[in-house]
């Protein structure tokens, strides 16, 4: 295989085989490094997106939402049209919400394809155990020089992890796959049910992906398999498959960029803390970089058009979403009673807008 690239994108999930799509389909020389035999496997966390027409509303200010987010039916296990927050006491608010559940593996799959259609090349189950300047080091010794280096590996990315020291709040969670008969609704659960975090039933095709993340500072002396344990039990049916995961809650971080090296996705933060969103805002921020990588490789454009363009794009949502996690805050440390007050027909629109990082009452 060849050992020089453009770009060597570390990671193949949302984030990096959108970059890699962007930048091939320029003409880009892309090769995306994967440490897993199968990328989209093992499941990873929650499997909700918007559909696009709700997208459009939420993210107004990106552009040709339907060029990014082209998923073919056999991606989808089941649309919903409505999102339930439930209080521990079992109040719950009921809105309007058009979304789509994943079979994830499917849908990683298929971003894989359109990668690799657009030219992109691939290598699966080799592990990244360095990057130097220009190179990047592989566990079984092979050696691969880019351009420019992206890290797309997650939480734990090591390109992150070794030139990067902002610091991230990452949520641990634990979720399983489990047959049944659950209503076209999303539940998502607050207060003690998952402290300083929240747990979810998201409904599938014959079952739901059920999960729950929590902060340990809010959890009292209480680990998350206690918590994962007691919510589960509420729930009657065959599991079929049981995951763990880490989600970064804190937001993007405050430079995707440092010389020839870049991050997107959750390596980079791309994560809305108010809801936990994190697939479609990987595949924005990959989009976005793979089109600064293929202006700068192909016409010598500055990479900081990246952080330009992800500002313009999302950078009022995610302001957003960090002030509306400090809303949040409030609620976590709160008791139950007045988690249950607070969730009520006055209070009702105003959640909703934190939830969907809009300005609450229009102040901040």
């Amino acid at each position: 295989m060849e050992k020089n690239w453009d770009t060597i994108v570390i990671g193949g999930g949302p984030a990096g085989s959108t970059v890699a799509r962007y930048a091939a389909q320029e003409g880009v020389k892309v090769l995306v490094i994967d440490s897993r035999e199968v990328i989209g496997s093992p499941l990873q966390c929650g499997e909700l997106v918007p559909t696009n027409e709700q997208l459009k509303k939420l993210c107004p200010s990106v552009p040709e939402i339907n060029d990014l987010f082209k998923l073919s039916e056999n991606a989808v296990s089941r649309r919903t049209t409505k999102m339930g927050l439930v209080t521990p006491s079992g109040k719950k608010l009921v809105y309007p919400f058009r979304g789509k559940i994943l079979e994830r593996p499917i849908h990683d799959q298929e971003l894989v394809n359109l990668a690799k259609d657009a030219g992109a090349e691939y290598m699966t189950k080799s592990k990244v155990v360095d990057i130097i300047d220009d190179t990047v080091y592989l566990a079984n010794g092979d050696e691969h020089r880019g351009k420019i280096i992206v890290g797309c590996g997650g939480p734990h990315d090591p390109l992150r992890a070794k030139h990067w020291n902002e610091k991230s709040l990452n949520i641990f969670v634990k979720f399983m796959l489990i047959e049944g008969d659950f209503e076209d609704q999303v539940d998502l659960y607050f207060g003690s049910t998952a402290p300083g975090g929240y747990a979810w039933v998201i409904p599938k095709k014959n079952g739901a992906n059920v999960g729950i993340g929590i902060q340990k500072k809010y959890a009292k002396n209480v680990n998350l398999k206690t918590k994962a344990d007691e919510f589960f039990s509420k729930f009657k049916g065959k599991v079929t498959y049981k995951g763990s995961g880490a989600l970064p809650m804190s937001g993007s971080i405050s430079q995707f960029v440092k010389g020839n090296y870049m991050l997107a996705g959750d390596s980079a933060g791309m994560v809305l803390p108010s809801n936990g969103a994190g697939i479609t805002t990987a595949m924005i921020g990959g989009r976005v970089a793979g089109q600064a990588i293929a202006n700068h490789i192909n016409n010598g454009d500055n990479l900081s058009e990246y952080e330009a363009n992800w500002n313009k794009q999302m950078g009022k949502m995610m302001k957003y979403s960090k002030r509306g996690i400090k809303w949040g805050e409030i609620m976590f440390n709160s008791p139950d009673w007045l988690v249950d007050v607070s969730f009520n027909s006055f209070s009702k629109p105003f959640i909703w807008r934190a939830v969907n990082c809009r300005p609450v009452l229009g102040i901040y």
